[in-house]
């Protein structure tokens, strides 16, 4: 997308994406895997930890990462739009540009942060081509589908994970299943596991050690991740797509009409998350009812939120769209993927072995000082860089690639 043709509105949502993800990645660059569900397997948590993690809970954990989903649906619509009116075939055009996302995808997962996202919404984008034709209420409904689908997959897996429980409480239980269920639980609640304490020893070694690692985990660690969001995903895109045609993510809507829609989406979606963080609270942060909140039982309520989330930034900017903080979060919308692909490289370094090494050296209730820092650079590097250049260093190899040549980069004098 050229600077000309670019929606204000849609930047402005994407810079915020790109910084709140930060917010709830953080955990994943700085802790063991685990502890972004559970905050107990970072250590017994203090009441600043918890603060923290009831922050990431209510507001962020897959709100932000929604929000990038609903933009990323609707940027394919407006690709496809630009490329069929310059006589291109634009479907064709989305299935190259997804192959060479899933590339730097995977590029992104071996050499940098086994969270990348990118080689989910590659190949559910390609899945989504054949929704975008529809009306936006057929979209939704088909969203809507598939939001409920990514819900009973979840929780079919969490109730397996009780029903194994069950069995393994059971008198007479073999100890071959009383141990595989002990030891699955332990991973999720305590520090002193042997699987936490040997991902920390990988992530506190060597760049060829922690590559090594990721290489051995590919097959499954893919396909769990990828059925873990690949539902919610399309659900996002689907609405995003939606929320395009008819004019939310453009702006067009005037600013009683957003604080209508923040306001009712977060009164749906935030009293029941609350429940839902006062419940695993209550229990101790037992792994079951932590691990089941952050990936089933929240899931209804995602949904609401992210919407919110959307309506809530939208409706700011129409009414402070002079404010300075407007442009910088638009530039910084603009080098989503750069930014999105730096931050993993300056986290990475700040805390694997082959940088600083602060891997599970830090509290949670520390981490949001490493958010603060990453937001001021995103903020502070974007704006000088776009009024310069056309395009991102991350969005200039992703183009490049998918026409086959290198791009102008340079914006003109």
């Amino acid at each position: 997308m050229t600077a000309s043709s670019r929606i204000p509105a849609m930047d402005v949502l994407r810079g915020c994406a790109v910084l709140g993800i930060l917010w709830m990645n953080i955990t994943a660059f700085a802790l063991p895997q685990n502890a972004y569900f559970n905050p107990a397997v970072a250590g017994p948590p203090s009441a600043a930890d918890i603060a923290v993690w009831a922050t990431s809970l209510l507001l962020v954990d897959g709100k932000m990462r929604g929000l990038f989903a609903l933009l990323f649906g609707a940027s394919m619509l407006l690709l496809i739009d630009r490329e069929e009116m310059a006589g291109r075939d634009g479907r064709r055009a989305q299935m190259i540009r997804s192959g060479w996302l899933f590339v730097l995808g995977c590029a992104h997962f071996l050499l940098l942060w086994w969270g990348d996202i990118l080689r989910v919404y590659a190949p559910v984008g390609l899945f989504a081509l054949l929704f975008v034709g529809l009306e936006p209420f057929a979209l939704v409904k088909r969203a809507l589908l598939f939001f409920l689908l990514q819900f009973l997959l979840v929780a079919a897996f969490i109730a397996s994970l009780y029903a194994w429980g069950h069995a393994a409480a059971a008198p007479g239980a073999e100890s071959g299943l009383r141990e595989g269920y002990a030891a699955f639980m332990t991973a999720l609640s305590d520090p002193a596991s042997p699987g936490t304490q040997a991902e920390i020893a990988t992530y506190r070694s060597g760049f060829p050690t922690i590559v090594q690692h990721k290489l051995a985990d590919v097959p499954g660690e893919w396909l769990w991740g990828f059925l873990f969001t690949a539902f919610e995903t399309m659900g996002f895109m689907l609405l995003g797509m939606a929320m395009l045609k008819g004019g939310f993510l453009t702006g067009r809507w005037d600013a009683e009409q957003y604080r209508r829609t923040a306001r009712h989406c977060f009164l749906i979606g935030l009293p029941p998350m609350a429940a839902l963080a006062l419940w695993v609270a209550w229990s101790g942060f037992a792994p079951l009812p932590a691990y089941g909140v952050a990936l089933a039982w929240s899931l209804p309520f995602r949904i609401p939120l992210t919407v919110g989330w959307a309506a809530l930034i939208l409706w700011l900017l129409a009414r402070h769209r002079s404010h300075w903080l407007i442009d910088r979060l638009a530039a910084a919308g603009r080098l989503a993927l750069s930014n999105y692909l730096a931050t993993s490289l300056v986290m990475t370094a700040l805390f694997y072995g082959w940088g600083l090494g602060l891997f599970a050296r830090v509290p949670p209730a520390a981490l949001p000082l490493f958010v603060l820092a990453g937001w001021t650079l995103m903020l502070a590097w974007s704006k000088p860089y776009a009024a310069r250049f056309a395009m991102g260093p991350a969005e200039w190899l992703w183009r490049s690639l998918v026409n086959g040549r290198p791009q102008k980069i340079r914006k003109s004098d």
